[in-house]
């Protein structure tokens, strides 16, 4: 049974923001959040490879404080410890990460737990092994995680959509040329990085794609 009945759960559509510090402008995480967050993202994904685990709790603990703010969720990517450590809302796992049941338990019934998949088999075994939402790509050519198969495409987005209750974020090679096609497939929402962070005004790019799910913000004082 998964927690979708629960508090942090209740809301899962909107734009997802994956943040990446290697980004062209040299941004912070921080910084990424903040931008997004102004934008209209409904959540936050902190994602880091490389970063010690020390600086990371830090700077999630200071994400998920600005997302409480904004009204927005904090997702952190792999790492089940730090999710916990941070309080964050939840935590996104790869196939290759620890199953959706071990998270569950650590993490408890109240937070979300989304999972990669490029199949509709394994979108399939995610629902049925109890994650909230489902992360499926990548739909075009990204620049930003390099994949060994083939794009998926619009087609099969559009079956997995149909073959799964989850909720489904498209995710991967999305741009804002791309993001309206991606959006009419009946997606819960978009994950991204570059669409926001590779322009020259990332939080316009921000309220353009969270528009698409009819997210718009007014300002939010403080932060």
């Amino acid at each position: 049974m998964n927690s979708l009945t629960h508090s942090y759960t209740t809301k899962m559509h909107g734009l997802y923001v994956i943040t990446h510090a290697e980004n062209p402008a040299g941004y912070t995480h921080y910084q990424l959040a903040k931008m997004a967050l102004k934008g209209g993202a409904q959540f936050i994904q902190l994602r880091d490879k490389k970063m010690e685990a020390r600086e990371l709790m830090k700077i999630g603990i200071e994400i998920r404080q600005l997302c409480e703010h904004y009204g927005a969720r904090l997702i952190i990517n792999d790492r089940i410890d730090l999710a916990y450590a941070t309080d964050a809302h939840g935590v996104h796992l790869g196939q290759q990460d620890l199953p959706i049941s071990v998270a569950r338990n650590i993490l408890g019934e109240q937070k979300i737990i989304g999972g990669s998949a490029s199949t509709i088999k394994e979108a399939q075994a995610l629902e049925a092994g109890g994650a909230d939402y489902i992360g499926f790509g990548h739909i075009y050519n990204s620049t930003t995680k390099q994949k060994s198969y083939a794009p998926r495409g619009i087609e099969t987005l559009r079956q997995v959509v149909r073959e799964v209750s989850l909720p489904v974020f498209a995710i991967g090679g999305i741009t804002m040329e791309d993001a309206g096609e991606v959006a009419k497939t009946g997606v819960a929402g978009l994950a991204v990085s570059s669409a926001v962070y590779s322009v020259s005004e990332p939080i316009d790019a921000a309220i353009k794609l969270a528009s698409l799910f009819g997210d718009t913000k007014p300002p939010v004082p403080g932060f």
